[in-house]
């Protein structure tokens, strides 16, 4: 997944303002216009990087005299003192910029190095780790990209470009289920023939229920072990399968050996933390 290059300068340009404000009073009365400076991006613990387009256009956007020089690109792992960059010119922008930039940097960075996590219990099954909506409004698609530089997969990135028939649209679209959802798929393939359509059941019966209209995925919502073993007999491969629910490091590998095809994890965007990278700057 690439970064739209427009969205990411407005997000970093929102992000300037939003902490510069009027002016960086701190460097402005500390730092003479004339130091130059080397800033050492350095990763302080083991991860897997995420976020230098970002810190790229935060320093351009800072000044045109800076350099951003990349050493572990997106995508790649970090050992602890790795230096991930460095950016060198003028020493105040750097100053001004540092805070943005590793706000960008250790986010993004948390939510790839999580992910990478729980494709590595996953490993040798086969089963896609899936990203969800949970995200922090306005950073969707950074989120998702980190996910990506993490070895997830994508999943739909808004209600825009997949059909996500869940319990409540079904409580009031579809209360006869084994009638209504037909139907509803019927339309949703005419309405919108480019996207998937997938429909979430809570229950084996339900997943019965639903299997005769084909959707292409159906989301096991907080199933058990057992019950997701039998949903995979059941559907077969007719369907692609994918359970959700409080999905953990500590369950998802048992989760992935049930045959599902997917696990869409919400804890990748909700709850990673932020990865410990520091900006090291030094007179040059």
């Amino acid at each position: 997944m690439k970064i739209d290059r427009e969205y990411l300068l407005n997000v970093v340009s929102c992000a300037l303002a939003e902490d510069i404000g009027d002016g960086d009073i701190t460097t402005a009365v500390s730092v003479d216009a004339s130091v130059s400076a080397v800033g050492k991006i350095t990763a302080r613990k083991p991860l897997i990087v995420a976020g230098i387009p970002l810190v790229s256009a935060v320093f351009m956007q800072m000044d045109d005299a800076l350099s951003v020089e990349v050493l572990i690109p997106d995508g790649s792992f970090a050992c602890k003192n790795d230096i991930i960059a460095i950016v060198q010119g003028p020493a105040a922008p750097i100053l001004t910029g540092e805070r943005v930039a590793l706000n960008f940097i250790q986010r993004l960075s948390g939510i790839a190095t999580i992910t990478a996590e729980f494709v590595k219990r996953t490993e040798g099954t086969g089963v896609q780790i899936l990203d969800t909506r949970k995200t922090i409004p306005g950073w969707r698609l950074l989120e998702k990209y980190a996910v990506s530089m993490g070895g997830g997969t994508n999943h739909r990135f808004g209600l825009y470009d997949r059909f996500l028939f869940k319990d409540n649209h079904l409580a009031v679209g579809a209360p006869d289920l084994a009638k209504g959802i037909a139907s509803i798929i019927k339309k949703a393939r005419e309405y919108r023939p480019d996207c998937k359509v997938e429909v979430e059941v809570d229950t084996l019966e339900q997943l019965k229920k639903v299997l005769p209209s084909k959707p292409d995925i159906v989301l096991l919502d907080n199933f058990s072990l057992d019950d997701l073993r039998a949903a995979v007999s059941i559907a077969g491969e007719s369907v692609f399968l994918e359970a959700s629910g409080g999905v953990t490091l500590e369950t998802v590998r048992d989760i992935a050996l049930t045959g599902v095809n997917g696990i869409s994890v919400g804890a990748l965007t909700h709850s990673a933390p932020a990865v410990d990278i520091a900006l090291d700057l030094e007179l040059c």
